[in-house]
């Protein structure tokens, strides 16, 4: 396949089923398989991926583990070119549009998959439920720029503007554009940075990426590809073409509708998404994107879900039907149904995981769960290590919970190996046990290569834990993690920082009687 990137996988990556099943996996046939445990699923999945050398989409039951595999599968082989189609995140018929950052991400994966460069997509099954806008929007609209092109101002303003770019006085989010004499500033939608190009009359003399907080300047780049701004086209033509198909598809007065009036006025108005067939003599769906040869995956009962989101757009729609003002499309217009959804399937080569027997590659994650009050906390850990059978690696959130997992493991006479922080440094040596940074939702063992995974999430298994957010939203804000997850993990003496008092230290857990019998308290003292 052109685009595919050939890259070297851990050879310890490689499960004995996957060769067999990429031989029963035909394009219109279905094969079932057993559902990994734990974290398992993110494991095959990017042997598969490795090993077939085609686009593997995985339709998850929720987005939850669609972000879950994303960040998973990258942990294992880091080579992949990984993608998520993320959902509009908003409720069918809403009358408010995505956020500018979602529908630059969606874009750019839909831009990836026509130019067959996906190895991995993951994303929500109700998510490829919705109708899109056919590939060649895609192309026509996109365009790029390299140093030393001609560039003409007024066209390019015309251009953007085409496109739904917005120009603004800064630049400081996708889909924006600003232009100061030779100065050019541009978000394009897909991309992490925004670009400044400088111009010497009118060719391209430097092209520099550069930060939105400070404005400065970051580092020089040859080319710029710009998406389009939105998933549909606002230029006259398309216009015309909305208020044409309006006119047909509602019954009574259109100039008494909102989005009627708003086209007219060349105003993107709220909500607009749920219009997009309007736009387009035909819509087009995820699997349009796809290359012909591409391999599907269903992952949980993807049925159910299926079904629940159609009872709720159906009833959505009866609710909301009957506004004059603001009229919608019925459902069948937006979104495919669970019949539709399954004849597109049928066209590609399907794997089932379901969750219904043992898988003979895979088994849970080893009971190690942290005994804090038993006088050796690690007893079960201990215990896997001296067996000696397989190789073992603990798994840390973050480099900051490594140290402090290493703490707690030397206090208790445990040594992982040196020399492997990460889980492919792991892979590729010949350590029996170490202590890496991989964060990993659950454990789970592989009986060849012979090696048990294990997460903090094993090791404290009552302990709640928030879920990770995606890359995306970590940017956004800060992403502390709380550095103490068990009471075996402190010291008399350890500071501490208690979210009303601030910093203490911790003196030790004291029983007193509230009134509801004795109970424990941590016993903190504060300067």
């Amino acid at each position: 396949m052109t685009g595919y990137m050939a890259t070297e996988t851990t050879p310890s990556l490689t499960i004995p089923a996957t060769k067999q099943v990429l031989a029963l996996l035909k394009p219109g046939h279905k094969h079932t398989q057993p559902l990994p445990p734990g974290s398992g699923d993110a494991w095959l999945l990017a042997d598969l991926a490795s090993a077939s050398r085609q686009t593997v989409v995985v339709l998850c039951a929720d987005p939850l583990t669609a972000q879950r595999l994303a960040d998973e599968i990258l942990l294992f082989a880091p080579d992949l070119r990984v993608r998520q189609l993320p959902d509009w995140e908003t409720l069918p018929y809403d009358s408010f549009s995505p956020h500018q950052d979602l529908i630059s991400e969606r874009l750019r994966t839909l831009h990836a998959l026509m130019q067959e460069q996906v190895d991995i997509l993951t994303v929500p099954v109700t998510t490829a439920l919705y109708r899109l806008a056919p590939p060649e929007f895609l192309a026509a609209y996109t365009f790029a720029f390299r140093q030393g092109d001609k560039l003409d101002e007024d066209g390019l303003r015309k251009q953007l503007t085409l496109a739904n770019y917005t120009q603004v006085t800064q630049v400081t989010a996708p889909g924006e554009f600003c232009i100061r004499g030779g100065l050019i500033d541009l978000f394009p939608m897909g991309s992490a940075l925004p670009y400044r190009l400088d111009l010497f009359d009118n060719e391209i003399e430097s092209i520099r990426s550069f930060d939105i907080d400070t404005q400065r300047s970051l580092y020089p780049v040859k080319d710029v590809q710009l998406l389009p701004g939105r998933e549909f086209p606002m230029d006259e033509a398309a216009r015309n073409q909305f208020r044409a198909r309006f006119r047909e598809v509602f019954e009574g007065d259109p100039s008494r509708a909102l989005p009627y009036k708003d086209m007219g006025n060349g105003i993107a108005f709220a909500g607009v998404e749920y219009y997009l067939p309007l736009f387009f003599t035909q819509t087009a769906t995820l699997f349009d994107y796809l290359p012909e040869q591409s391999l599907t995956v269903t992952l949980g009962d993807i049925n159910q879900a299926i079904q629940r989101f159609s009872q709720d757009t159906h009833s959505r729609y009866q609710f909301l039907k009957s506004d004059r003002e603001r009229p919608i499309l019925p459902p069948s217009q937006l979104f495919l149904d669970e019949e539709n959804l399954f004849l597109c399937l049928k066209s590609f080569a399907r794997l089932v995981l379901a969750d219904n027997e043992a898988h003979p590659d895979f088994q849970p994650a080893p009971k190690v769960a942290v005994a804090r009050r038993a006088d050796d906390p690690l007893a079960s850990l201990r215990g896997l290590l001296s067996q000696g059978r397989q190789r073992l690696v603990l798994c840390a959130d973050s480099a900051g919970r490594r140290e402090t997992l290493l703490q707690m493991l030397a206090e208790f006479g445990i040594a992982p190996d040196s020399g492997s922080e990460t889980l492919q440094d792991f892979l590729g040596s010949e350590s029996r046990f170490a202590l890496v940074v991989a964060p990993l939702n659950n454990g789970f063992g592989i009986t060849e290569p012979s090696l048990v995974l294990i997460t903090e999430n094993d090791l404290y298994p009552a302990q709640a834990r928030p879920l990770r957010r995606g890359k995306r939203a970590q940017e956004r804000g800060s992403d502390v993690e709380a550095m103490v997850r068990d009471l075996s993990e402190l010291r008399e003496g350890d500071p501490v920082v208690h979210a009303q008092h601030g910093i203490g230290r911790y003196c030790g857990l004291v029983e007193m009687d509230l009134g509801e019998g004795q109970m424990e308290f941590l016993h903190l003292e504060y300067a």
